[in-house]
């Protein structure tokens, strides 16, 4: 595979959920589904062990981290799927998780570098190139109200000059950080060597659809590596194709509203994502992906409120789901 070019051109990479039994144990079989219906449904690749994986599967009490890639190693394996591994913490346990992942055999690793609070720039640089020593990177900016930090432009700049960065998930949720990534990897003379990837589940269509010019630089978002996409994914596939063939115009704008009012109840925006890995769950489970929406931790669960928010998009915009394909090949994903 030639992994630059792969995510040059755009894909659908959902990041993976973690599916649970009522005991909070790993539910292998529904485990292995979500990754079949992924697959199926499209889906150019798949991020594992990342925050909507819970990063608590780390958490050697719990010691998930390892099982949950090696599913989904498995049920890729023989795939055109560009599979992407997360890697958090410090240093050392960064490197470590990329050795894992590339003995599983996974192409790259999507960097979380939130464990770095106080690190300064060249700190984190330094960090980086260990990690990509070992595979290639795929940076995060994750918003810090779910654990990241903010990372400014002269990071960004440096980041993109690094050899074996080939992607960027960009997801501050917030305009101006976005511009200081697209900014930077213009100036930095690698656009072409550096996929840029939406995780700005607030704006998914309007980030693909735009064109970002700095000076005699353009750059495009091509694709998105999103916890939004681990529902509804089939129709992610569909909307992603038409976006690449698209012109803007007044549908499109109406479109993007209608993602974002409904990422707004999955991701509970009002209660500051305090549900937003259980909202997730919830669709799963109304699909019958997941048998229930618990997560690792027993006090993570939908706010007060997310439910009927859950309900009221699901009836406001029927042609954004999937389940007429989830109920077609459910069973079939759900054997041995």
């Amino acid at each position: 595979m030639n992994l630059r070019g792969t995510l040059s051109k755009g894909l659908v990479i959902p990041a993976h959920p973690l599916a649970l039994t009522p005991e909070r144990t790993l539910d292998e079989r529904r485990q292995r589904a979500l990754t079949r219906y992924y697959l199926a449904a499209g889906a150019g690749g798949l991020a594992v062990g990342v925050h909507t994986t819970q990063f608590a599967i780390r958490d050697p009490k719990i010691g998930l981290y390892r099982p949950v890639l090696e599913l989904a190693a498995a049920e890729a394996r023989g795939r055109a799927a560009v599979m992407v591994a997360g890697a958090v913490g410090a240093t050392a346990q960064a490197v470590g998780e990329a050795v894992l992942a590339r003995e599983l055999g996974y192409d790259a690793v999507l960097l979380s570098l939130g464990a770095l609070r106080d690190a300064t720039i060249p700190d984190l640089l330094a960090h980086v190139r260990e990690v990509a020593a070992v595979l290639p990177v795929f940076g995060f900016y994750l918003q810090p109200a779910v654990g990241g930090r903010l990372l400014p432009y002269e990071f960004w700049r440096g980041f993109a000059e690094i050899e074996n960065v080939i992607a960027i998930k960009i997801a501050p949720f917030n305009r101006y950080q976005t511009i200081d990534v697209l900014r930077a990897v213009a100036d930095s003379g690698r656009a072409d060597s550096i996929a840029l990837y939406t995780g700005n589940d607030d704006t998914i269509v309007t980030d693909l659809l735009t064109p970002y010019r700095f000076g005699a630089t353009s750059v495009r978002i091509t694709g998105g590596l999103l916890g939004h996409w681990a529902v509804w994914t089939k129709a992610a596939v569909e909307l992603l194709h038409r976006v690449h063939s698209a012109t803007l115009s007044e549908e499109w704008l109406t479109l993007a509203v209608e993602v974002t009012d409904a990422n707004a109840a999955f991701f509970d925006s009002a209660n500051h994502f305090h549900g937003c890995i259980a909202g997730i769950h919830e669709v799963l489970r109304r699909q019958g992906l997941l048998a229930g929406r618990w997560c690792l931790d027993p006090s993570e669960d939908l706010s007060p409120g997310q439910m009927e928010e859950i309900d009221r998009v699901y009836r406001a915009y029927p042609h954004l789901n999937d389940d007429a394909f989830v109920r077609q090949h459910l069973d079939d994903w759900l054997k041995p």
